[in-house]
């Protein structure tokens, strides 16, 4: 590469005579480093709607070492990064700042060891979430972590937001599926943390310092996971319920009579159950008229044998009034159907674009009152625009669809404004899985108080100094 001048996306031209250009292109080469119009629009921004601005560089390294001597260069010249994965994330975290250097991690990915002994399997941060799941499960185990994006998303990134997913009832968050990290900071120290055991108690568990920072603190290179014993299939229900308080007294009958096998509850209201019906096409497993409705299903070994079981406690649900009506899955198709409603909340954010995406937490046993608090928002502020309102309930996150709504700007803030002072008031979170990134990060202090706010920025100064790793972002 010669130090010509060439038009970047924003037609400013990239001065290839820039150091920081110059040792990251003699470190990775020229083909790992793209500027001006090498760099496509798949950098420059996420599945939000959040825009940054346009990057000096990407980067693609292959190994840890790369990744640290990028780092290393960048925090020599006092130049920002963005850390990027599969960005199939919902709150900007990954969009860059302009003028920054992109690091994406697309060409560290692969599984470098699987331990079946242990039940665990190391992997570089790119690999996608679904290649470790299907490897998992070819070795005969199950991976947890599970999200629409698997396909996408990259364990990296899912690890730096502490991804939650349709799992989180029965196997917990992210943090709960990872043993140890391999991490890079921000001076390019390499941090090699790949414990493999589930006990050690040798001082303080540093990775989870990382796991959900959103690369503010460190870059994940590699993971040790954890891995579940295997599952051959599941007993699925969509099942109609008489109230939101109902809806908490079948979950926790679920959870003890199946032992805790409860492996997904998926809470839909009204709005959402119809919209799903007529989006997919798909005859309605039950009628549209019902107060609330739950989709819930048990993983297991052997599901035919332990049909029975999921079967009586639906019966015994019934007995006590809580469910109105049920219908079980009957093959591996229907338990296909009863999801892909579920899933298409993917199609409704399209057909209702521009739309707000709400992804907040309260306590469980609070989120019926909060619904409606948000319902009534609705209706006294903005009756003109549609709400729909669903979410995994089990463990406690509700997710809300507020649109289509006007591209002025305005609007937009005055519905988060809103629901956000709800979601303070129930002492609840913003943000349960999708993490802060640019987004939400003018409403953090609704979630997180003056000192813990306080010591996230402490945490920040001590581990990067020179602010390089993803500025901007949560803080």
């Amino acid at each position: 590469m010669t130090s010509d001048l060439m038009p970047s996306p924003d037609s400013t031209p990239v001065d290839f005579t820039l150091p920081v250009l110059t040792a990251l292109i003699r470190e990775l080469g020229e083909s790992e480093v793209l500027t001006g119009n090498q760099i496509s629009e798949k950098y420059l921004h996420d599945w939000s709607d959040e825009r940054g601005g346009i990057p000096l560089a990407v980067v693609r390294p292959r190994s840890t070492q790369q990744v640290a001597n990028v780092l290393r260069i960048c925090h020599e010249h006092g130049q920002a990064i963005t850390p990027q994965g599969g960005l199939t994330g919902l709150a900007g975290g990954a969009v860059p700042s302009h003028g920054s250097v992109v690091l994406s991690m697309e060409r560290m990915s692969g599984i470098t060891a699987l331990d079946t002994d242990s039940a665990t399997m190391t992997v570089l941060a790119g690999t996608p979430l679904q290649v470790i799941q299907e490897a998992a499960q070819q070795a005969g185990f199950f991976f947890a972590l599970d999200l629409g994006a698997r396909g996408s998303c990259q364990i990296g990134g899912n690890l730096s937001t502490n991804a939650g997913g349709n799992r989180v009832i029965r196997y917990g968050m992210a943090r709960e599926s990872v043993l140890g990290l391999e991490v890079v900071l921000a001076d390019g120290t390499v941090l090699s943390m790949l414990n493999q055991m589930v006990k050690n108690n040798a001082g303080p568990d540093l990775k989870h310092l990382f796991i959900g920072s959103e690369g503010t603190l460190g870059v994940i290179t590699q993971a040790v996971l954890r891995l579940n014993p295997g599952v051959n299939g599941a007993n699925t229900a969509l099942v109609a319920l008489t109230d939101f308080n109902a809806v908490v007294q079948f979950l926790r009958h679920a959870q003890q009579s199946l032992s805790g096998q409860v492996s997904a509850f998926e809470v839909m209201w009204p709005d959402f159950y119809s919209a799903a019906t007529s989006i997919t096409g798909a005859r309605a497993p039950l009628p549209t008229h019902y107060p609330i409705y739950v989709l819930i299903d048990m993983q297991g070994v052997s599901p035919a044998t332990e049909a029975e079981r999921f079967q009586a406690m639906l019966e015994e649900a019934m007995a006590q009034g809580w469910v109105e009506d049920a219908a079980i899955a009957q093959s591996h198709a229907e338990t296909e159907d009863f999801w892909t409603l579920r899933d298409s909340v993917s199609q409704m954010l399209q057909d209702n674009a521009p739309t707000i995406n709400f992804d907040l937490s309260v306590p469980i046993s609070k989120i019926g009152h909060c619904v409606e608090q948000l319902r009534n928002v609705m209706t006294l502020h903005f009756a003109h625009l549609g709400a729909i309102f669903f979410g995994h309930v089990g463990d406690g996150n509700i997710h809300a669809v507020v649109g289509p709504i006007p591209q002025d700007g305005i609007t937009e803030h005055q519905v988060e404004e809103k629901f956000y002072a709800v979601v303070r008031d129930f002492c609840g979170s913003v943000s349960a899985e999708h993490g802060i990134g640019l987004h939400k990060k003018q409403w953090l202090g609704h979630s997180r108080s003056t000192a813990e706010i306080a010591l996230m920025k402490v945490l920040k100064q001590a581990m990067d100094p020179g602010n390089i790793l993803n500025p901007g972002k949560i803080l």
